[in-house]
C-alpha cells in the first residue's frame, strides 16, 4: 500500500484537479491524505449562508463531503488565510498563505508526511497552473516539505495539458461554439496556462470514475466557478476533466498513462 498526500490551496481545488486520481487510488486500496493550505475565505458567499456561520465554515463542510467521495482517509488544514487573486491587497495579509514563511508552511506539511510515512506528495506546477498566488505557493511549499521530511517522498505536480486544451478549444470553435478562452493568452501572472505536453509525465484517465469526480465537485456547488463547470453537459465535462495530468521533476521526458500513485 502506498500513501499519497495531496496538497491543495483551497477547498474545491481537489475536486476539479485531482479527484479522479484520488478516487482511483483509494479504491485500489491505497491511502489518500488531503491537506488544504487555506479555508478559501475569498470564495463566493452563498445566498443561503446561515446567520453566524462563516464562509470558511461552509467550505470546510463542503470539503468533508467531497472527501467522503474521493476516499481521503485524512483531511488536514494548514490554517492560512486565502490570499485572493494576483494583485489583491489580501496577498499581503499577515496570515495569508502567499506571505507565509516558506519553512514554516513546509514544516507543517512535512509533519503530515512524517506522520503518514508518505510515499508521494502532490502539489502544483511551477506557476500553480494559472498563476494564482496560493497555487504558486503550493508549488514551493510542496518541494520544500519534501526536502524537510524524514523520508523524502516523490513529488508530482498537478497541471493542465496546454496542448490538449488548445485542441479541445479548437474543436469547440469548429462546432460553432465560443469557449471564451484562449489557451495561448497570458494569465494574470503573464504566463500561459498549465504546461506543454512535452513537460508532462503522467496522464491519468479518470473517465471510469468521471461521475464520481463530478459528484465531488458538486459538493462545492456554492462557488461560482464550480457552478460554471457543473453547467457543462456530461459529455463535455468528461472531455474537459476526464484526464488528469502531472509533471514529475527529475523524470525522463515522456508521458505515461498509468496511475502513478498505486
Amino acid at each position: 500500500m502506498t500513501t499519497t498526500v495531496f496538497l491543495h490551496a483551497h477547498p474545491d481545488d481537489e475536486a476539479s484537479g485531482t479527484a479522479g486520481s484520488m478516487i482511483l487510488t483509494s479504491r485500489a486500496g491505497h491511502r489518500v491524505v488531503l491537506v488544504y493550505a487555506t479555508f478559501g475565505e475569498h470564495g463566493t458567499v452563498p445566498p443561503d449562508l446561515a446567520e453566524g456561520r462563516s464562509l470558511a465554515d461552509h467550505r470546510r463542510t463542503e470539503a468533508m463531503a467531497s472527501a467522503r467521495i474521493t476516499g481521503a482517509a485524512r483531511v488536514e488544514w494548514l490554517g492560512y488565510t486565502d490570499s485572493g487573486m494576483s494583485g489583491w491587497e489580501q496577498n499581503a495579509h499577515a496570515t495569508s498563505f502567499h506571505g507565509a514563511d516558506l519553512d514554516e508552511a513546509a514544516g507543517r506539511v512535512a509533519a503530515v508526511l512524517d506522520e503518514e510515512d508518505a510515499d508521494i506528495l502532490v502539489g502544483y506546477d511551477w506557476h500553480g497552473g494559472y498563476g494564482h498566488p496560493d497555487h504558486v505557493k503550493v508549488h514551493h511549499v510542496a518541494h520544500r516539505a519534501a526536502e524537510l521530511a524524514a523520508r523524502r517522498p516523490r513529488v508530482l505536480e498537478n497541471t493542465m495539458n496546454r496542448d490538449r486544451l488548445r485542441e479541445q478549444l479548437a474543436a469547440a470553435r469548429e462546432m460553432g461554439l465560443d469557449p471564451g478562452f484562449d489557451a495561448d493568452a497570458p494569465m494574470d501572472d503573464g504566463n500561459l496556462i498549465g504546461l506543454p505536453q512535452s513537460e508532462i509525465h503522467h496522464a491519468v484517465d479518470v473517465t471510469e470514475v468521471i461521475a464520481d469526480k463530478r459528484a465531488a465537485l458538486t459538493c462545492h456547488a456554492s462557488q461560482v466557478d464550480v457552478q460554471q463547470m457543473l453547467a457543462m453537459p456530461p459529455e463535455v465535462y468528461a472531455e474537459a476533466f476526464g484526464t488528469e495530468h502531472y509533471a514529475e521533476p527529475g523524470r525522463p521526458p515522456g508521458m505515461a498513462s498509468s496511475l502513478p500513485f498505486a
